[in-house]
């Protein structure tokens, strides 16, 4: 389903690339462009694996919403912090490090997502349509899936 032709995922080179997405989410520090579909999945498998004191599912939200705006974005009904994207795909990486050994390199774990069919940016969509993952309730409050 992913069209990888338009959307080739950009890898990481190693473990210290993935590690500077993820802290520099949590420091506010990463720059604005490096926060790419990449970088969000590159970020929860970071935290997952590294830093125990930080719940995704709990704190991503205002991380995730504080970071946007110390970068210059909005978090409205149309842009910026989305609640049932950032919860699916911390459920698809949790799931995504139960089939990977906890002793692989961080950046191999995240390559290996990304090149997997869950790791695409059009995997919500097999189990959302668009009018409601795109919706002003999807982005506010987590809403379940339409179609799967």
């Amino acid at each position: 389903m992913a069209d990888t032709a338009a959307h080739a995922p950009r890898l990481f080179a190693d473990d210290a690339a993935v590690a500077h997405v993820g802290e520099g989410l949590l420091a506010r520090t990463l720059p604005r462009p490096e926060w790419t579909h990449e970088a969000h999945l590159a970020a929860t498998v970071y935290v997952m694996r590294h830093r125990p004191d930080v719940a995704p599912e709990r704190d991503f939200p205002g991380i995730i919403s504080r970071y946007n705006a110390s970068v210059g974005g909005v978090n409205d009904d149309t842009q910026g912090y989305h609640e049932t994207l950032t919860q699916f795909y911390i459920r698809t990486v949790r799931r995504f490090l139960t089939e990977r050994d906890s002793t692989e390199p961080l950046a191999a774990v995240v390559n290996a997502l990304l090149l997997a069919e869950a790791g695409s940016r059009d995997w919500p969509l097999r189990f959302y349509s668009k009018d409601r993952l795109f919706s002003v309730a999807a982005r506010r409050e987590w809403v379940e899936p339409d179609l799967i």
